[in-house]
């Protein structure tokens, strides 16, 4: 089966500074690239239009009263084939159709859940569907999950 040749690309939006640093540790440690972080829609505007990005995690309560939802909008216009995961640890708060994004990973979440998410985004990014099954930390949206035929 054909896999990417390089890591994926993630931004971390989360205005937590240590479960930043936590999901940036685990996102190397699984071999990918984080190209950014930020705890702000402002802080993720400024960022270089020349950026790639393949995946982006971000958390719905940020600094300075900024959203998530606002976020997930701002980097479906810039980097439209992007996957959005909210991490939150209000994932009912989360609208039916997601609100564009992808998936959410709940928080609190453990090393093992999270790294067997980005694996599963992984597989479907690189060479869809994932042949793994969709692990019980991430759920996807159900418009994400029809694009892989998953149910």
């Amino acid at each position: 089966m054909k896999r990417c040749a390089g890591p994926l690309k993630f931004l971390v939006v989360e205005d937590e500074p240590l479960i930043s640093m936590d999901i940036e540790m685990m996102i190397a440690d699984a071999g990918h690239q984080v190209i950014g972080t930020a705890a702000t829609l402002d802080e993720v505007q400024a960022m270089s239009q020349e950026q790639e990005l393949n995946v982006a995690l971000v958390d719905l309560h940020l600094a300075r009263g900024s959203s998530g939802f606002d976020v997930s909008d701002h980097i479906q216009m810039r980097w439209p084939g992007a996957i959005i995961v909210f991490v939150t640890a209000n994932p009912s708060e989360i609208p039916e159709d997601f609100g564009g994004a992808h998936g959410v990973i709940a928080k609190p979440f453990s090393s093992a859940g999270f790294v067997s998410a980005m694996q599963y985004l992984k597989e479907g990014i690189c060479d869809p569907p994932p042949v793994s099954p969709q692990p019980g930390s991430f759920v996807a949206s159900k418009a994400f999950a029809a694009s892989w035929g998953a149910n």
